[in-house]
């Protein structure tokens, strides 16, 4: 099975990027960010604090996540009901932020992620996919941007649900994620060694979206 591991921080283009990408190569998508953000649902519909280790920790036994495919379209399902929406609001990205910190969260999660790519050819993007969850994966690719950059996706993308946020206030969080990611005593955010780096800042979709399948194929033997 050939393995592509996109990591980067919150609002680097990855999942749509990465999406795309396995689309035109006929692998299978896995946004491991998307099992983060339904640990981090649980927590907040059990009304667990999202920084109480202990607390999140006594929810894994019962936690109950599902990931299906159609097509490359990946939607993931918390105790037999589609998430897929639920899990993209801003109060659930900083409780995903939150318990991914818990060494426990991440190796039930890490453990998932592996069986996945055991059986398909994958397109898995996340935080540590390239230092940590698929360490020989054959193309490892570190996407970033600019934290204003970033923020502005995102703002733009929370405006188009309807959601009502400030752009400050999105881009206070996502500097507050990336001390998370960064900072995390376990598999924390980091280019792991023989990544590409590439810089979206600049770019728009599209370009992003070449610059990265032409790596790509120029790379996969």
């Amino acid at each position: 099975m050939t393995k592509i591991a996109i990591d980067g921080p919150a609002g680097a283009g990855k999942s749509t990027i990465s999406k795309k990408v396995a689309s035109l190569l006929g692998f299978v998508y896995i946004d491991t960010g998307a099992m983060y953000r339904t640990v981090g649902l649980k927590a907040v519909r059990c009304g667990v604090d999202t920084n109480d280790e202990k607390g999140v920790i006594e929810l894994l036994p019962s936690l109950d996540i599902d990931i299906r495919h159609e097509g490359v379209e990946q939607h993931i399902y918390l105790d037999g009901e589609n998430v897929s929406d639920q899990i993209r609001t801003p109060q659930i990205s900083m409780a995903a932020s939150n318990v991914s910190r818990i060494p426990e969260v991440r190796l039930a999660m890490v453990d998932m992620q592996r069986k996945l790519a055991q059986n398909h050819d994958v397109v898995m993007d996340g935080r540590d996919i390239a230092s940590y969850v698929l360490p020989d994966a054959e193309i490892k690719i570190f996407l970033t941007a600019s934290v204003d950059a970033r923020a502005k996706r995102r703002y733009d993308e929370l405006l188009e649900k309807g959601e009502n946020v400030s752009f400050e206030d999105v881009k206070n969080e996502m500097i507050q994620r990336d001390t998370n990611d960064s900072t995390r005593e376990f598999a924390p955010l980091t280019i792991a060694d023989g990544a590409e780096v590439i810089d979206t800042s600049e770019l728009t979709l599209g370009e992003s979206i070449d610059k990265v399948i032409n790596y790509v194929r120029e790379n996969i033997k």
